[in-house]
């Protein structure tokens, strides 16, 4: 007899047989004998893209002969990974943060390399981001405050996904008031108008 033959007669067996055909999707075919991966838990994947980052940029940081302690962090969703301490770091933030932003992609690359995953990871060095958060979120603040109050929409300046997401973020906290991203990169830009 087959191995087939004897996987169906034991699966008709009951208890002491092979795991039932009932266990298959409808109209599935029981070609595949090894089971699926089980799925890794959301935050689990996080945790490794946040590893996978720290380790890549260690070792940058090393290449670079730079000083840096990288903390790793899992926030909203996304797995945040912080290089602070070291004298050089304002130079991997660069003008503008076009460095930061270079360096943040070539992370993702890696990750998604690594893990077989597109990454959102966020990259701060020097706490960059995290200063530029308070400003922006003072500033889309203030600008959706003028908005509400003259009627007259506002355009500002283009900026990066992370700066509009940040602009976005403080207008919704203000009523009477809402935020549109118009243009293409690199030139998108938040326009904020008031409510009709």
């Amino acid at each position: 007899m087959s191995k087939t033959a004897q996987a169906a007669d034991q699966s008709q067996d009951g208890p002491g047989g092979a795991e039932p055909a009932e266990t298959e999707a409808p109209g599935e075919a029981a070609a595949e004998t090894t089971p699926a991966p089980a799925p890794v838990a959301a935050e689990d994947q996080l945790i490794r893209e946040g590893d996978v980052a720290g380790d890549y940029l260690e070792r940058l940081l090393d290449l670079l002969d730079y000083d840096g302690d990288i903390d790793l962090d899992v926030e909203a969703g996304r797995a945040i990974v912080s290089i602070d301490g070291g004298e050089d770091l304002e130079k991997l933030v660069g003008q503008g943060a076009t460095v930061l932003e270079a360096l943040q992609e070539l992370t993702r690359l890696t990750v998604q390399q690594s893990t077989g995953n597109r990454s959102r990871l966020m990259l701060d060095i020097a706490g960059w981001r995290q200063a530029r958060r308070e400003e922006l979120t003072d500033l889309g603040r203030r600008t959706a405050e003028e908005v509400r109050d003259s009627g007259d929409p506002a355009r500002m300046r283009p900026m990066t996904p992370f700066e509009r997401k940040v602009v976005h973020d403080a207008v919704a906290t203000v009523k009477g008031v809402y935020s549109e991203s118009e243009g293409e990169e690199p030139r998108r830009q938040v326009v904020i108008f008031r409510n009709v």
